[in-house]
């Protein structure tokens, strides 16, 4: 449904905003593209939206090229940007009324449009509202509303729950879900329990570069299955690290920083293993006081700080 292949975009002739970036997104798929602020994400959903051009690569929707057929990308994607395009001084209804019209739907159709997409996003109480009297989250949905109105195969939300409190934020996410059952939806955020909650897949981008990509269900499936110990022991780390490196499954250990004079570690293994139990009793077996054992697992969060961090140390090498 969405392709890219080796996107770059510089902008000022120095300025590296994305990276050489290729990923697919499937047909009835929700995305979430995961970063941090200034990642690159914007830029890369406005070269999607056809708002920007890109300095090299390709982008196509449907098969149809971003840079050589705006047109036909257009007519088959709704965009809802972090801000969305309002005015203030118009009804709901109006808003939508003209929504219609610069995207081209027939008048004689337009009308029943407005209708599916107001029941669609729960806004028919609103129609004859001034949108300056609305709420963020009612702004919001008018917003989907918006990109929703010519019926489009594909959404791309940028920063949908931005600015919303708890019960609004909840309101938008099963809304988002919802249009998932009938159009394509990539959602750019950088937080994390907007795509815990409503996506199929990630990618996190960082610095321009795709730095992780993997499908919740196998962030689900590996969430009892830790792959990280942190370990804090009575006992001289060089003996402890030296009898730990030799249980089946210890891939590293690394010793960290302690003020109170005992020995703080990290230890990694294999994926599949879980040797908790086997460094206790050797800990045990060599007279060590165990002070604190902690798992870690494939959480979202875990994967997005290691990604961002590995990327800050290539960068800083």
């Amino acid at each position: 449904m969405i392709e890219f292949q080796n996107l770059t975009k510089i902008y000022g002739g120095s300025t590296l905003a994305v990276d050489d970036v290729s990923f697919r997104v499937n047909e009835g798929e929700i995305l979430g593209f995961l970063g941090p602020n200034g990642a690159g994400k914007t830029t890369t959903m406005r070269i999607l939206t056809t708002f920007l051009p890109a300095t090299n690569g390709t982008a196509k929707v449907a098969g149809f090229d971003v840079f050589e057929q705006p047109m036909e990308v257009k007519k088959r994607l709704g965009y809802l940007p972090e801000n969305p395009p309002l005015y203030d001084d118009m009804t709901v209804k109006e808003y939508l009324q003209f929504a219609a019209e610069i995207k081209n739907i027939p008048a004689k159709a337009i009308t029943g449009k407005i209708e599916k997409v107001l029941d669609r996003i729960a806004l028919k109480t609103m129609e004859n509202r001034m949108i300056k009297k609305l709420s963020k989250g009612f702004r919001q949905r008018v917003g989907i509303a918006q990109a929703l109105i010519h019926d489009p195969a594909v959404l791309v939300l940028d920063e949908p729950t931005i600015g919303l409190d708890p019960a609004q934020i909840r309101e938008v996410r099963g809304l988002i879900k919802d249009l998932a059952n009938d159009h394509t939806v990539i959602l750019s955020t950088h937080i994390l329990p907007e795509v815990e909650m409503t996506c199929d897949r990630f990618i996190i981008i960082a610095d321009g570069k795709i730095v992780a990509e993997d499908s919740m269900g196998n962030v689900r499936n590996n969430a009892n299955q830790p792959d990280l110990i942190s370990l804090i022991a009575d006992g001289p780390a060089d003996a402890i690290k030296e009898k730990l490196m030799a249980i089946s499954g210890t891939k590293n250990i690394q010793i960290q920083p302690n003020e109170n004079g005992v020995s703080a570690m990290e230890i990694s293994f294999e994926p599949g293993t879980d040797t908790r139990k086997t460094v206790a009793k050797t800990i045990h077996e060599n007279g060590w006081g165990l002070l604190e054992m902690k798992s870690k697992t494939h959480s979202l969060e875990d994967i997005f700080l290691r990604a961002i961090s590995q990327e800050k140390e290539v960068d800083n090498a």
